[in-house]
């Protein structure tokens, strides 16, 4: 890039906008997408396990979603317009959508179109919200905030410990579900324990790039154990081209319900919020203070990032914080090396046999990783929550006890909303819409004034 003279001179290039060597460029970008590739085949593995999709189609969601986390992490850390912070952020699938996209793609009469419609939805949503966030955070302080993640982060543990054991405990038949036999099979759960222990492993044991790909670690252990003692199937990997393009609308045209377009719209504004944050320490950690206008422009991101995914047959998009804290421990500031790991993810996307490769992947190898995924999940509604005043007001100990114990609800008690109007039952037999709405307005009720005031740098009106 060439230097702007002024006044004074001329000024040095921003580390944030240095242009490094080729070869330099290629190395720390296939970092960053080695530290962000678990958690991003993760979530096309896990839904496309939950709603029993073929191989060769869940291999299609895993080469979509490094696809779309290629092109939307181009668009974020290069910027277009007013959209992309044009820092050096990885955008990856978000974990927190997970429940209400299986919910919905699980339900015969909605399924994926459903799916991709609310994830549309959602990114309008998103793309327009995102210059009046300082209003919608008012409404979901840390309270609310926490309490929503953690009822999010409980949700998914059903999936994740049936995944440990091997798949759900029954499988639909033509005469009706049938237990499965195949569930909690020692083999199944002892693998699952290797993944888990191997993660805590390398967590426990190394810091810094092998810390980070720590379950990326445990789940190739694991695969390569299944693989020796003769559980994996390798169908389709010889058959699958080398190279192939994404092709928008795969699964069909997108489909619109209000219910899964309102649960993800409120996921949405979770995932701005958690944005927020992460762009704030991103901005301090590279000495680039963050205005409202470089959170607006963030914000659209990924609100376009969802638009990216509903046409191209993923889901949500948000900035990867493991990848914010690579950039923490290696120093290196420069945005072109997210752009450049975008340019390899989009490469990897376009090779079906490596995602047929990784649908390959059992789902109890998946279910020892998911268990810390999305215990994590979970754990960040406790560490949000941690920021909360539990002792000068304890009301706030009130709407996490009734916000969570709703949001259990479904997860506990398929049918206990199964006598109301169809419409009513839909909607409360969404734990995660149930909980929010339950916090949202205990915390109406009980902090009034704290919902009043928005955090100061943010009231400024954002372009």
């Amino acid at each position: 890039m060439i230097p702007q003279p002024t006044s004074h001179g001329i000024d040095a290039v921003h580390p944030v906008d240095e242009v490094l060597p080729p070869l330099r460029l290629a190395a720390l970008g296939l970092q960053h997408v080695l530290v962000m590739y678990a958690g991003a085949i993760a979530v096309p593995l896990i839904i496309g396990g939950a709603l029993h999709l073929p191989k060769e189609q869940i291999a299609f969601l895993i080469a979509a979603d490094l696809f779309c986390c290629g092109l939307v992490t181009m668009i974020q850390s290069i910027g277009i317009w007013k959209i992309g912070i044009r820092l050096p952020v990885m955008m990856g699938v978000t974990f927190t959508a997970i429940a209400p996209i299986i919910a919905t793609g699980s339900n015969p009469s909605l399924g994926l179109p459903a799916v991709f419609g609310a994830v549309m939805v959602a990114g309008v949503f998103t793309f327009v919200a995102a210059p009046y966030v300082s209003r919608l955070i008012r409404w979901f302080p840390p309270v609310v905030t926490g309490t929503v993640v953690l009822v999010i982060g409980i949700s998914l543990m059903r999936v994740g410990v049936n995944w440990a054991a091997g798949g759900n405990p029954t499988l639909s038949t033509p005469t009706g579900p049938v237990p499965n036999p195949a569930y909690g099979l020692p083999v199944h759960l002892g693998i699952a324990t290797v993944v888990l222990l191997t993660v805590l492993g390398m967590i426990a044991f190394f810091k810094g790039f092998l810390c980070n790909i720590a379950v990326l670690i445990g789940i190739t252990t694991g695969f390569v154990i299944a693989v020796a003692i003769g559980k994996v199937s390798f169908t389709g990997v010889h058959a699958a081209n080398w190279v192939a393009l994404i092709t928008p609308f795969h699964f069909g045209w997108p489909t619109f319900d209000l219910m899964t377009s309102v649960t993800l719209c409120v996921v949405m504004v979770v995932i701005m919020i958690e944005g927020v944050g992460q762009f704030l320490a991103l901005g301090e950690i590279v000495d680039r203070p963050v205005t409202p206008d470089d959170l607006a422009r963030g914000l659209r991101a990924d609100g376009v990032g969802a638009l990216v995914g509903a046409v191209f047959n993923t889901f949500t998009y948000t900035s990867y914080a493991q990848n914010v804290g690579l950039v923490q421990v290696t120093g290196v500031r420069s945005r072109w090396v997210c752009a450049t790991a975008g340019g390899i993810l989009i490469v990897l996307g376009c090779l079906p046999k490596l995602a047929f490769f990784a649908a390959s992947i059992p789902q109890y190898v998946l279910g020892g990783a998911a268990l810390v995924m999305f215990g994590m999940v979970a754990a960040t509604g406790v560490r949000i929550l941690g920021h909360v005043d539990f002792v000068e007001n304890k009301k706030n100990a009130y709407i996490v006890a009734v916000s969570l114990a709703l949001g259990m609800i479904p997860l506990v008690a398929d049918r206990f909303f199964a006598q109301l109007p169809d419409l009513v039952a839909r909607f409360c037999q969404n734990g995660i819409l149930l909980g929010t709405l339950c916090a949202v307005l205990l915390n109406l009720l009980f902090n009034v004034r704290g919902t009043q005031a928005a955090p100061q740098m943010l009231t400024k009106k954002v372009a």
